[in-house]
């Protein structure tokens, strides 16, 4: 099985790789549309800021040929906002992928943004939540999330409900960082690997 982590100006990248090495799945690093095209699992990770993240991906061409994929894709943190709509970090317009926004987390009740840390998700459906704990525990460092909406399969609460997942037909999305949040996290990227085409 060929699987491609999409290669762009965001962060955090090496830590998906090394998730990756941990549950022995090969991957290759690459920005090149023929590579792309023909993995048969793609991750598209991050850590960033949307407006300069998605002017990167315009100039080579990602932010058309990441929505026309057939392939199982997986975007995480900041990979799964650009796959939205619109962002509200610096008015950002996105992939459309998921028809729903991403606004910022609100900074009242004593709450500090970014929502740095562990938090519960609940509100589990879909292939990528298989044998997961009902209230899972995952790792979040994001000030920005994706409305609830139908294609919500995990919910987080933190401030207001937010989708901590997403899914729409081939395309997979995880606000939180599955790399680092141990052996749950490393299940959700096994059930992703393990998608059938």
């Amino acid at each position: 099985m060929k699987t491609v982590i999409i290669k762009y100006n965001a962060g955090n990248v090496q830590s998906v790789m090394y998730a990756l090495d941990r549950i022995g799945a090969s991957y290759l690093l690459t920005d090149d549309e023929t590579e792309i095209r023909s993995a048969d699992k793609v991750i598209f990770p991050g850590v960033g800021e949307a407006s300069t993240a998605m002017a990167y991906l315009r100039e080579r061409g990602l932010d058309r040929l990441i929505p026309s994929l057939k392939q199982p894709v997986l975007g995480t943190c900041i990979g799964m906002q650009l796959m939205c709509r619109h962002s509200e970090e610096n008015n950002t317009t996105c992939m459309g992928i998921f028809d729903i926004d991403v606004r910022r987390l609100p900074a009242d009740g004593g709450l500090k943004v970014p929502h740095m840390g562990w938090n519960n998700i609940n509100q589990l459906r879909g292939p990528l939540t298989e044998g997961l704990p009902a209230d899972a525990y995952m790792y979040f460092v994001h000030s920005y999330a994706a409305d609830v909406c139908p294609e919500t399969v995990a919910v987080c609460e933190y401030g207001r409900p937010f989708s901590a997942m997403l899914q729409k037909d081939n395309f997979y999305a995880a606000q939180f960082h599955a790399e680092i949040s141990g052996n749950v996290g490393q299940r959700v990227l096994e059930n992703f690997l393990n998608l059938s085409l």
